[in-house]
């Protein structure tokens, strides 16, 4: 049974745990790739700081504003994509953040556009979307992708139900925020290699003499 709207037009932290086990699928003129979710993370729009929604709409934010099922790509840190799938009814912006998945189709693909690790060897599979940047490279999404429709039958991405987590997810809090960083919004499946590392936010630190911004 394909994965239906209504079932992402929940509250985002029912949606982010059932989440966990379905498939993203992509396919280009390259080929084809496709990835179990198996970790993810909630944003609660006007009632979360760490939400990109949270000040309200903007070009950048629009896809979380509309109706559920939809890609939200954002570029991060000057380098990197993310990838959202907007959840809740339209006009309560909430998305969650695919955080990382394991590839179960087009490994040679995804192998290929993660390159080699910094020692040169080829990077170990499990870590081949571990973490959502690595996730975008591996399916091959940038800013070109925001705004595609993840239940469309003629979309090249798409969200499909592979085999559903039926078990209880772990949850902890979620990774590298400056804002609502102690809540435990993010879900995993427990034990899985793929999994990201837990990273908190650090602070920059001011060099010394230099003067505030």
């Amino acid at each position: 049974m394909p994965v239906r709207r209504t079932s992402l037009a929940r509250p985002v932290l029912e949606v982010a745990p059932a989440l966990l086990g379905l498939v993203l699928r992509r396919t280009t003129d390259e080929g084809t790739v496709a990835v179990r979710i198996t970790e993810v993370e909630a944003y609660d729009g006007p009632n979360d700081p760490g939400s990109h929604s949270y000040r309200g709409q903007t070009a950048r934010n629009a896809v979380m504003f509309g109706p559920p099922g939809y890609l939200y790509v954002y570029f991060t840190y000057g380098m990197h994509f993310c990838m959202n799938i907007s959840a809740g009814p339209p006009g309560q912006p909430s998305a969650v953040l695919f955080r990382a998945g394991e590839i179960v189709e087009g490994l040679d693909l995804a192998r290929t556009r993660r390159g080699a690790g910094r020692t040169g060897k080829p990077i170990p599979d499990r870590d081949l979307a571990r973490g959502p940047a690595r996730l975008c490279v591996a399916l091959g999404i940038n800013r070109e992708e925001n705004g595609a429709d993840l239940l469309s039958r003629t979309s090249p991405i798409q969200l499909l139900p592979g085999t559903p987590f039926t078990g209880d997810p772990l949850t902890g809090p979620r990774v590298g925020l400056r804002e609502a960083a102690d809540r435990p919004w993010r879900f995993w499946i427990p034990g899985d290699p793929s999994v990201s590392p837990y990273k908190p936010h650090v602070p920059k630190r001011r060099q010394a003499g230099a003067s505030p911004s």
